[in-house]
């Protein structure tokens, strides 16, 4: 899951109550920076939660 900083908590208790196991957080760096957005809001994901 792409998430932004204000979200990457909610991100987190999503993965575990789904996967019941602690997910690999990988922050997104400035030069791999992404088009892609947070999926649970509009602004830019600076995180991925999950595999």
């Amino acid at each position: 899951m792409y998430c932004c900083e204000d979200h990457i908590e909610l991100a987190i208790d999503m993965y575990v109550d789904e996967k019941e196991t602690a997910p690999e957080i990988e922050k997104i760096e400035q030069g791999e920076k992404l088009s892609t957005t947070c999926q649970l809001c509009e602004k830019q994901a600076l995180y991925i939660v999950g595999e």
